[in-house]
């Protein structure tokens, strides 16, 4: 049988399939390894297919009257949030035995855009990196339903968090090694893709062995099921309060996340820094480590209340970081590694939380039942609206030529908004709790 095959009818197949999960506690540290290993593994190398493009400035080129650099950001950006909007119904409808074969399709179709990036001339070949964008944007949720609704979920998901942290630096430093040794940069992002490509196919049978959550997983986080129209519906409705401030705090980490992905290499030229392709990699291997320890202990909480208030504090002191960093650096206290480091640290720890723990646990305290992927697309689709209304912008007013400057002014706006969200949110689910008891004793 071909190894895809083989893959896919593991994935369908009985329990008694599975080699090696099923013979292990879901507390068990192996079984925790295991989980996190093979959702590390395979959204690192999704990033491979989709962000060592970045690596580049594509100094010189323009498209329709811009540098290609925004250009290809923005195409690719497109992609991806149309496909955010897509996976609102697609990932909260999703079957568990349909997410490896959607992944697969999905991974090859976006590999064979970036030859066609390669192999097609400007500008019909900027057209290539929004049919990878949209091809990519619903993987993460179907990787995060193989993690969500356990007991240890908050660690699980840090780990698969934990990859989009590093691959975001490892992928560009593997895009500017392939140039080094002479590829070229418009056929770097296929040859990065085909490299990430080949281990992807292990960590997706890895996914495969992993068994649905246990009953006890059930008892305490609540069961995960697939949510249709109706059910998507009613439980916004229900919640559309403290799920708005939320998204709005989401969108706004997501503007300069997503600023300080794709355009890392001028906003380091512009703290004076000459980059190397180990430059981008040590810095997010520091975040990373922060945001593993961070996020990770809220698997200790068995009380799901009090993870989700506590967790909201978190995510506003994790913004607190932002101004903090500006300031020190304005005034040459800490040198622009660390201003990296801080800046990365204080977006990724509140953004993962949001997959991790906020979502987690309002859907585990909540009496209506669902999954995750739902509110998790919720937010995505909001955030990427919001980066690609962010680059028509940055294009509109010609701020391009110093990124570093736009890149502090959207830290200082969506810092401060972003943390007077949170703290609204925290406000309402601490009083919708109080009202849920009420109902529950009555």
């Amino acid at each position: 049988m071909h190894p895809v095959e083989s893959m896919i009818a593991s994935e369908k197949g009985s329990s008694s399939r599975r080699l090696f999960c099923d013979r292990w506690s879901p507390d068990a540290p192996l079984f925790s390894a295991w989980c996190m290993v093979a959702a590390f593994g395979a959204y690192f190398c999704v990033y491979g297919i989709r962000k060592p493009f970045t690596a580049t400035a594509y100094e010189g080129l323009e498209a329709f009257g811009m540098d290609l650099k925004t250009v290809l950001v923005t195409a690719q950006v497109l992609g991806y949030m149309i496909s955010k909007f897509i996976g609102i119904k697609v990932i909260a409808e999703m079957h568990p035995s349909g997410r490896v074969r959607t992944i697969l399709i999905l991974t090859s179709i976006a590999l064979f855009s970036l030859l066609g990036f390669a192999s097609t001339p400007l500008p019909f070949s900027i057209s290539f990196l929004f049919l990878n964008g949209l091809m990519l944007g619903m993987v993460f949720g179907l990787v995060l339903g193989f993690l969500e609704g356990r007991r240890q979920t908050e660690w699980l998901a840090a780990g698969l968090c934990a990859s989009f942290i590093l691959a975001d630096g490892y992928t560009k430093s593997a895009g500017a090694w392939l140039m080094t040794m002479g590829v070229k940069e418009t056929w770097m992002p296929f040859a990065a893709g085909l490299m990430f490509m080949i281990p992807l196919l292990l960590f997706l049978w890895m996914l495969t062995q992993i068994p649905p959550p246990s009953a006890s997983d059930q008892k305490e986080r609540q069961a995960r099921i697939q949510m249709n129209h109706k059910e998507r519906y009613r439980y916004l409705r229900m919640y559309a309060p403290g799920l708005s401030v939320i998204l709005m705090a989401y969108l706004l980490i997501t503007l300069v996340r997503s600023l300080r992905a794709d355009f890392a290499l001028e906003i380091w030229n512009g703290l004076g820094v000459t980059t190397t392709p180990g430059t981008f990699s040590r810095s997010e291997m520091w975040i990373a480590l922060g945001i593993m320890i961070g996020s990770g202990c809220f698997a200790l909480y068995r009380d799901n209340r009090k993870a989700l208030l506590h967790a909201f504090g978190v995510c506003v002191l994790g913004l607190g970081l932002l101004p903090l960093s500006l300031v020190l650096i304005r005034a040459q206290t800490i040198s622009p590694f660390t201003f990296m480091v801080l800046i990365g640290l204080g977006l990724y720890l509140p953004y993962v939380l949001v997959h991790t723990t906020l979502f987690e646990r309002i859907m585990a305290v909540t009496p209506e039942k669902g999954n995750i992927g739902f509110l998790m697309y919720m937010a995505d689709s909001t955030g990427y609206l919001g980066y690609a209304g962010l680059m028509i912008f940055r294009n509109q007013f010609q701020v391009q030529g110093d990124v570093l400057t736009f890149f502090q002014w959207i830290c200082w706006m969506a810092s401060l908004a972003g943390m007077i969200a949170f703290c609204i949110g925290l406000g309402y689910f601490w009083v919708k709790f109080k009202t849920i008891q009420t109902k529950v004793i009555a």
